[in-house]
């Protein structure tokens, strides 16, 4: 078994509707749901926006703290879900899937090595 990370590219500007985000939220417990019938799932939540993030970044023996995003992107990270999938054919599989429950475009990204069972 290996794991992938799942990850919802999110385009910068306004937020979605209340409306929409209901049904956007409505479609994601049912896929993490399907994912843990499926025994894929191990973890999924979504982020704040990029400016809520502190960046910490070293600078020889001490650590520079810069607040809000780091650099400007026309997309941002808006969630991560971690699954175990058997092959790379199955976890794109789920990140279809999760490209359908969010809208959003979905980078799927194996860890390196492998999981113990």
């Amino acid at each position: 078994m290996k794991y992938y990370l799942l990850s919802a590219m999110k385009p910068v500007g306004e937020p979605s509707a209340p409306e929409t985000m209901v049904e956007i939220n409505r479609r994601l417990n049912v896929f993490h749901e399907e994912l843990r019938e499926a025994g894929a799932w191990v973890f999924a939540g979504g982020l704040h926006r990029p400016d809520a993030a502190t960046v910490m970044r070293p600078l020889g023996d001490e650590v520079e703290v810069i607040e809000g995003p780091y650099a400007e992107h026309k997309e941002f990270l808006g969630g991560i879900c971690l699954v175990m999938a058997p092959d790379l054919d199955a976890a794109l599989e789920w990140g279809r899937k999760a490209a359908l429950a969010t809208t959003l475009p979905v980078e799927v990204r194996p860890f390196l090595g492998e999981v113990d069972d």
